[in-house]
């Protein structure tokens, strides 16, 4: 059962239509930064929604109050606060736990254009799975295409193709007949061998689909050099979501023995790739048993550029959903029981669903834990509060489309209230839908808290270097 983040404080009073308060609050009661003094600098990419200041709570609230003062269509719609310093938090951790290896962030996981770009001002590479993927990139300006890898082991012939016009030569593959496709489309590529490792300690195995296992590499490697075809490493992943991070140590001595496959085929690799999978919570450990490997089995590691696939450890901290309540079931005419009984009490429809951002229940295996963000026009909700079992649904009209199927919730809860969800950047907004007509929820932008004005200054720094690309082009 989901359990309730209830917010025991209330760190904010407002005055505002709907919303009771003592005073009219400034923005230096919300956060205690100092760069809530400045004014937004919205125009640091002209092309893209502004980029705010404070902490990513106060924009959950003033993002509620706007929607209550609102009285047009879809008012009350679902929304994104993704702070942004959040991804810079996480940069500055990998750099220190894995300063050899070069991050290749994952498009898929959350293509959001602002952390694109950051990722981009910081040196960071980035894997591309499709065509699509790599023009979103570099589009943006400013990247140059050797910062790419094209990780999709079984790809389009026009994807290939297209690649070698973009000058994108990086990319994986796993199976003979994707060199002779590669042979034929882009025979200037930069090949990385994607060997199998084991991946059953991850919420996504990605081995049921990709990966060559280490018996069929000799043959493999034969080919390519028969084709003419340049292999410069090897790559694998531990799966999506890796909650045994002892897995890496198997996987580096797999790569080693295909290394050493290649020596014998007449190859001499410079890249190691190692994937994604790295969790939150467990990367330091993850870390520790990737630099133990590596300096077991690559004790010399001179002419050898070491890259990895992170995803959702950048993003999945770095945004926060707000929905509202769009509906309530409850027994008609009985009082509705508090305590944990089993059976959920109550229904709640919110305006976000499985369709939507949280599709990562569906497809990522995710559980999310709701929290109160307003109830009753206050942003207070006493721990005190009496609870009750309850189950959240999506607003679609499918029945599969349930958020949480049992988690308790405050018996006060009603239609117009809001709940909040921390942890919604990895694998949500980028495989939402407009199922039933329901718009894909918008995103609103801040710096946040962590150093915000080094983020604002690193951002500024890429747009105009963007600037100057581009008019030197014309």
């Amino acid at each position: 059962m989901s359990q309730v983040r209830v917010l025991s404080v209330n760190p904010i009073d407002f005055s505002t239509t709907g919303f009771s308060s003592s005073r009219t609050p400034s923005p230096l009661d919300y956060c205690p930064d100092d760069d809530l003094t400045l004014p937004n600098d919205d125009d640091i990419f002209s092309t893209l929604p502004p980029l705010l200041h404070g902490h990513p709570d106060v924009h959950l609230r003033n993002g509620v109050l706007t929607a209550d003062s609102n009285t047009g269509p879809d008012a009350e719609r679902a929304f994104f606060v993704a702070d942004i310093s959040q991804v810079y938090k996480q940069h500055l951790r990998w750099s220190s736990c894995l300063p050899e290896i070069q991050p290749f962030y994952a498009v898929k996981c959350n293509p959001d254009p602002y952390v694109l770009r950051l990722l981009a001002a910081l040196g960071a590479g980035f894997d591309c799975a499709s065509n699509g993927e790599i023009c979103q990139v570099l589009d943006i300006g400013g990247i140059d295409p050797s910062r790419i890898i094209f990780a999709n082991p079984c790809k389009a012939v026009s994807f290939v193709r297209n690649a070698a016009k973009m000058d994108v030569h990086m990319m994986t593959f796993d199976n003979i007949d994707e060199l002779y496709k590669i042979a034929r489309a882009h025979p200037a590529a930069q090949l990385v061998l994607r060997i199998l490792t084991d991946d059953t300690k991850s919420l996504c195995q990605l081995g049921i689909k990709f990966g060559a296992p280490l018996a069929v590499v000799p043959a493999l490697l034969a080919k390519a050099k028969e084709l003419g075809l340049s292999v410069i490493g090897v790559s694998f992943h531990v799966g999506s979501g890796c909650y045994e991070p002892s897995v890496y140590t198997d996987a580096i001595r797999r790569a080693r023995a295909a290394f050493d496959m290649g020596v014998d085929a007449g190859f001499h690799f410079s890249l190691l790739d190692v994937g994604g999978g790295f969790e939150d919570a467990l990367f330091e450990q993850a870390a520790s048993f990737l630099t133990d490997a590596i300096d077991t089995y690559f004790v010399d590691r001179s002419g050898l550029k070491i890259i990895a696939e992170p995803g959702r450890f950048y993003v999945s901290k770095a945004f926060n959903l707000a929905t509202n309540i769009i509906a309530r079931r409850a027994p008609l005419g009985e009082t509705v029981a508090t305590g944990s009984s089993e059976q959920p009490a109550v229904m709640y429809y919110i305006n976000d669903g499985v369709y939507g951002a949280f599709n990562c229940l569906l497809f990522d295996h995710q559980v999310v834990h709701p929290y109160v963000l307003s109830m009753g026009c206050s942003f207070h909700v006493a721990a005190s509060e009496p609870l009750q079992t309850s189950s959240v649904w999506g607003p679609t009209c499918d029945s599969i489309d349930c958020v949480c199927p049992s988690v308790q919730l405050p018996l006060a809860l009603r239609a117009g209230d809001w709940l909040g969800f921390a942890n919604m950047g990895a694998y949500t907004v980028c495989a939402a839908s407009q199922f039933n007509g329901f718009q894909v929820s918008k995103t609103i932008y801040t710096t946040g808290g962590f150093r915000p004005t080094e983020v604002r200054a690193l951002l500024a720094k890429f747009a105009s270097e963007i600037r100057v690309e581009t008019t030197a082009d014309v």
